[in-house]
């Protein structure tokens, strides 16, 4: 062997309430009551930092879900979500090691309100925040911001490309060493190190400078998860780190591919974005107990919420047709594109019904792997080798059993691996993730 150090998996995990699968808040084993008591959050980071993760993600929702239909509406879960910009500050006073990962709307903030909270995150938590930048996809988040409807796709994207560029100019307001503190001679800050961005976009006009100084990271790490063509374009261009979903492996290989040549067409290093595919792992003792945990969950999801966030994720409303039949022909929405071609390609592919559509997709389209500890750790070594991913989002089923078995159980086998740090080595997600820290685009004009 080389010395050469081999290259190793990232893991996060996505924290919902109530678990990934739609299924999952009806378990026997499932804590349904910690939505909303931080000592609940406080176990489940505590857990992932155990099993030396490199980051936990907070997902959000500016609305209530419309899953069309009065009976679904009332039966579905994670409808009341924790503001997680207030939730990771919190988690990064009881933490030391883990990132923060946090989703704010490209589509319903401004660049200088993002810049401003992320980096100050970052100083708290003393480099470990990261902001997954999504661009809200539907008219239920828009009617409560002004709007009558969401808005069209590609815009959505195309503002998301400049948001991203004026929050990052605002991270780079302040040099590193601007602030002197000098006491002896009364100078604050060089003046010479604080730069106004002056920008003056189609979107926004931003003068700066960022009242917060630059944070440890130089730039918090930038995720993002759109797997459109706009969503691809934009994460080549701008993202470290991308959340994905594909059913199977070939699929995941393809995605892997399509995005590391975006990102070195963007003039990119390809290994300066990492693709974490999501996982939603069953795990049992044996193999036949992980998939009776996993058919147990299935079936308590109701036909009523199965439709109708089915409905919600193809962009189509799924009530009128039989529920044991086929689905019929979606036409392309301003929504989740590339969420709904991937069930409208899951049921063409294998000729599932209605029912068979949402039972597998339950977990909002991410693949579902049932097995024991061993073979969940052989599925992820596989995918991670044979060029499908950098490494995964872990998305229990339910909590807190579903991390804490993943932790206690593959955790210790890909660390026995060699595959998975047994300790951390840095202090920041930059140095969990092996990104490099960004220098400041204005002190590096300057010197060129």
């Amino acid at each position: 062997m080389s010395g050469t150090a081999r290259r190793q998996i990232h893991i996060g995990t996505l924290i919902l309430e109530n678990g990934h699968h739609i299924g999952g808040w009806r378990y026997p084993e499932a804590e349904r009551h910690g939505g909303h008591d931080f000592d609940f959050y406080r176990r489940i980071v505590e857990t992932a930092e155990r099993g030396r993760f490199d980051m936990v993600f907070f997902a959000d929702y500016l609305g209530l879900r419309d899953t069309l239909d009065p009976d679904a509406r009332s039966r579905q879960h994670n409808v009341a979500y924790i503001d997680p910009v207030s939730l990771i500050t919190a988690l990064s006073v009881v933490t030391r090691h883990i990132g923060l990962v946090t989703s704010i709307s490209t589509t319903y903030s401004q660049p200088y309100d993002v810049a401003r909270k992320i980096a100050s995150i970052d100083h708290l938590s003393q480099g470990r925040a990261g902001w997954n930048l999504v661009t809200s996809a539907t008219d239920a988040e828009a009617l409560n911001f002004n709007r009558s409807q969401q808005v069209p796709h590609h815009e959505r994207y195309q503002r998301a490309g400049e948001f991203v560029d004026v929050v990052r100019k605002l991270w780079d307001t302040w040099e590193d060493d601007a602030f002197l503190l000098d006491a002896a001679s009364g100078r604050y800050y060089d003046a010479g190190k604080l730069h106004l961005i002056e920008h003056q976009g189609e979107h926004y006009q931003v003068k700066g400078p960022l009242n917060v100084a630059r944070s440890p990271q130089g730039h918090p790490v930038v995720f993002q998860a759109g797997a459109s063509e706009d969503g691809q374009r934009l994460a080549a261009q701008t993202a470290e780190a991308v959340y994905t979903a594909a059913q199977t492996k070939e699929a995941a290989q393809a995605y892997y591919r399509s995005l590391k040549a975006k990102v070195a067409e963007a003039g990119r290093d390809p290994a300066s974005l990492l693709i974490l595919p999501g996982i939603v792992p069953f795990i049992g003792r044996t193999e036949e107990e992980a998939l009776e945990k996993q058919a147990r969950i299935r079936q308590a999801v109701h036909p009523s919420i199965g439709v109708g966030l089915l409905s919600v994720m193809i962009g189509h409303d799924l009530r009128p047709y039989d529920v044991d039949g086929p689905l019929p022909d979606i036409p392309q929405t301003e929504g989740h594109r590339s969420r709904q071609q991937l069930l409208i390609d899951l049921a063409r592919r294998e000729r599932l019904s209605i029912r068979q559509l949402y039972e597998r997709s339950s977990a909002f389209g991410h693949r579902e792997v049932a097995g024991t500890a061993e073979q969940i750790a052989d599925v992820l070594q596989d995918l991670f080798e044979d060029g499908a991913a950098d490494g995964f989002n872990i998305l229990p089923p339910y909590l807190p059993g579903g991390l804490e078995d993943f932790v206690d159980q593959v955790v210790p086998i890909l660390q026995s691996r060699g595959l998975f740090r047994r300790d951390y080595e840095g202090s920041t997600l930059r140095e969990h993730l092996g990104l490099a820290r960004p220098p400041n685009r204005f002190s590096a004009s300057a010197a060129s």
